[in-house]
């Protein structure tokens, strides 16, 4: 389908390395990917969707070992707090995941560029103006713990539909019920390994997995993922969030008209 010498690869693997360090920075960056994958290739969009999933397992994996390494997931609470999102996002991903083949691609790529848009406007308020959390998350209360649930298998479901990694909307979902930002970015790393697992498991029945492609965007990512953990760690990613938000903005405008 491809010529792997083609300017084409070469985007896709630039693209990617740039997704990955958006993925462990600021959470939404493996979208770029699926974007990617939706604009420049002429594959189904139920082989986009999952071809992207079969990425985000790998990179789920890396940015879960880099998150421990740095202490974010040692915590009991923090470890809670991503089991419960991790399985509750079990049943929407495979939701997600059969949904997509009812859904043409002119409506994939409308669906991918409102959540493009939303996530990007979303990330560049909330550094421009401060967004106060909707809600206070305790998982150690009962209530918190519905509320987190139903907000994993939320999060499942779009993942799963749309192909993009769980961190894409995690992040911001889990900033809004005030989980502090770099233990957003850890949990969301454990959650997007079984979002992806599942949801690239119903897309592998369907036939719509391209080991081809998944090679070509998956080793660039994971290098990418490695970089943006590093650097999440080293600088004040603000003017990153606030860039990658209004390209968001501007792509997923683009895509839904």
């Amino acid at each position: 389908m491809f010529d792997f010498a083609s300017p084409l690869i070469v985007l896709l693997v630039g693209i990617a390395f740039l997704s990955g360090v958006g993925i462990t920075t600021v959470g939404p960056g493996g979208i770029f990917v699926t974007i990617a994958l939706y604009s420049l290739t002429p594959i189904s969009s139920g082989t986009v969707a999952g071809t992207a999933h079969a990425t985000f397992i790998a990179t789920g994996l890396v940015g879960t070992a880099a998150y421990v390494h740095s202490g974010e997931l040692k915590t009991t609470e923090a470890r809670a707090m991503a089991l419960l999102l991790s399985v509750s996002s079990i049943g929407g991903a495979l939701v997600g995941a059969y949904a997509n083949s009812f859904v043409s691609r002119p409506i994939f790529g409308l669906l991918l560029g409102v959540v493009a848009t939303a996530t990007g406007l979303t990330i560049v308020y909330r550094e421009r103006c401060g967004l106060s959390p909707l809600y206070r998350l305790d998982v150690s209360r009962r209530e918190g713990r519905i509320v987190l649930g139903v907000v994993g298998f939320t999060l499942g479901i779009t993942s799963g539909l749309l192909g993009v990694g769980g961190p894409v909307i995690a992040v911001p979902a889990l900033v809004l019920i005030g989980v502090p930002m770099l233990l957003a970015l850890a949990v969301a790393q454990v959650q997007s390994v079984f979002i992806a697992t599942f949801a690239t498991t119903g897309y592998l029945l369907q036939g719509n997995v391209s080991v081809a492609l998944a090679a070509i965007v998956g080793l660039p990512l994971l290098a990418g993922v490695v970089v943006g953990w590093k650097v999440a760690h080293l600088v004040n990613p603000a003017k990153l969030k606030v860039a990658l938000g209004i390209v968001l903005v501007v792509v997923g405008l683009a895509l839904a008209m």
